[in-house]
């Protein structure tokens, strides 16, 4: 059986980036797995659940629902217990929380290097999370980014969302702007600003701009798959 392995923020998820994606697996027969740093039960950005944001009233039921009762997300392994070789696909959703932990812990990143260093696994990673990319160094020190073909949240979205020093509408400063520390990073950063949707493939790596690329990646990463 396929396996999957979602790492999910404890710190605010964006439920479409997750739910979408894990939902559009499982329903392939995809046996899937939540991981959070600690083992406690993901957050969901509350904001991902109004119903602008998720598409409708219905939409958002859904996500809620799902939030509340899948099995994984309620109960998620740590972290630290998880190993890429177990793995067909490691999944890292975006939401403004995965800045703050998934994308500084040690244990994501090192399952994002053994996904892509691997010769079997890929690795989606979408919006907010792909910041992991610029904290994610070779063996050497290198970038795991450098060279390669990235979409995610761009700075021109995030000027729409925080203030002018850079605080979240729930008072949280972020600490830093994907599109920056990945560039900075040496990625070929494209965000395709014009298209209604952004999924890259560079190798193992697939990577979504946002909500709106969400079901675009998760059907990209079941091709790869």
């Amino acid at each position: 059986m396929t396996r999957a392995l979602f790492v999910v923020s404890e710190e605010g998820y964006w439920a479409e980036e997750c739910i979408e994606p894990l939902s559009t697996l499982e329903s392939e027969g995809v046996d899937v797995t939540v991981a959070t740093p600690s083992g406690s039960p993901p957050v969901v950005d509350e904001r991902s659940l109004e119903p602008d944001a998720a598409g409708g009233e219905e939409a958002a039921a859904e996500f809620r629902e799902v939030d509340e009762t899948h099995p994984e997300l309620t109960d998620p392994a740590p972290l630290a217990s998880v190993d890429a070789d177990g793995y067909d696909a490691v999944v890292f959703p975006g939401g403004h929380g995965t800045v703050w932990d998934v994308n500084q812990d040690r244990h994501a990143r090192q399952l994002l290097l053994d996904t892509i260093a691997g010769d079997e696994g890929v690795a989606l990673v979408v919006c907010h999370a792909v910041g992991i990319l610029a904290f994610t160094r070779e063996a050497d020190g290198t970038p795991l980014v450098e060279g390669r073909d990235v979409t995610g949240f761009p700075n021109e979205w995030e000027e729409g969302i925080v203030d002018d020093e850079d605080v979240l509408p729930d008072g949280r400063k972020l600490p830093y702007w994907v599109e920056d520390e990945v560039v900075l990073a040496g990625a070929n950063w494209d965000a395709e600003l014009d298209a209604d949707e952004s999924v890259t493939v560079d190798g193992d790596l697939i990577t979504g701009r946002g909500p709106g690329s969400s079901s675009a990646a998760a059907r990209t990463l079941l091709d790869e798959l």
